[in-house]
């Protein structure tokens, strides 16, 4: 049976998308990892864990990113699915629109590895895992108008949104999205050979792409008009996302160590 966990972003506290069994705590070497649900759909054994906890207390930069996805390995989790919240940097985005990002650009500097004494050099050519994406892009067509089936996601520290020159400079990089929290979750995954892919609901417009100031109430706003949709793709996915591993994910620390 598979272990799939639903990493539960902005707006997305519970839950929903199947019905809970059991909430548990999970030790781990780098600090406890609270409400974690466990339950199943169909054939799927599911786990849910809220990014920033049960009532949102825990800020972007303060996450315990390790821990998180540490207590999801523990757990005999193979696959993560990601619900993120981002500002459109690309001028063809709007908001609610849906994102499916295929690569990553750090402006966080946070702390991203678990192989803190040995070298260890994870090839992240292909970072969120193909096949979840796949996935997740073929439901995400299925339920909404505008799907965006690759993007660059731009991730910066927080807990301020950014300036209009940061975004500047992100569009000219190539950045199509700007977040807080999809890395160094998809390295970390990847770290521990398991698959991570994201879907991402356009919030707002970037800075300096539109003149409105931007508002945590709106991002949350948006993503809980757009729920039932989150809820509807990863539903859908799950039936996409094939039995056995063919992705790079599954053998990402062969050659990997020296």
């Amino acid at each position: 049976m598979q272990t799939i966990a639903i990493i539960g972003g902005t707006g997305i506290y519970d839950p929903k998308v199947f019905k809970e069994e059991e909430r548990i705590s999970v030790e781990t070497p780098y600090g406890t990892v609270e409400n974690v649900f466990i339950g199943r759909f169909k054939d799927k054994r599911l786990i849910f864990l809220p990014r920033h906890g049960v009532e949102h207390s825990v800020p972007p930069h303060r996450v315990n990113y390790r821990a998180n996805i540490y207590a999801l390995k523990k757990l005999g989790v193979t696959r993560i699915i990601a619900t993120n919240s981002v500002g459109g940097i690309n001028r063809m985005l709007k908001p609610r629109d849906i994102v499916i990002p295929h690569d990553f650009i750090d402006f966080s500097g946070r702390h991203s590895t678990f192989y803190d004494n040995e070298v260890v050099h994870i090839d992240v050519t292909q970072p969120y895992c193909p096949e979840v994406r796949e996935a997740l892009i073929r439901a995400s067509r299925e339920i909404v108008d505008r799907v965006f089936e690759k993007g660059v996601y731009a991730c910066t520290n927080g807990p301020r949104f950014e300036t209009p020159s940061e975004i500047k400079m992100m569009r000219m990089l190539g950045c199509d999205i700007v977040g807080m929290t999809s890395y160094p979750e998809v390295v970390l995954a990847r770290e521990l050979e398991i698959c991570y892919a994201s879907i991402c609901t356009v919030t707002n417009y970037a800075a300096g792409i539109s003149k409105e100031k931007l508002t945590a109430t709106e991002v949350v706003e948006i993503v809980r008009e757009n729920e039932e949709n989150l809820k509807k793709i990863i539903i859908k996915s799950l039936k996409y996302i094939p039995e056995e591993r063919k992705c790079p994910c599954k053998n990402a620390l062969e050659g990997a160590k020296l």
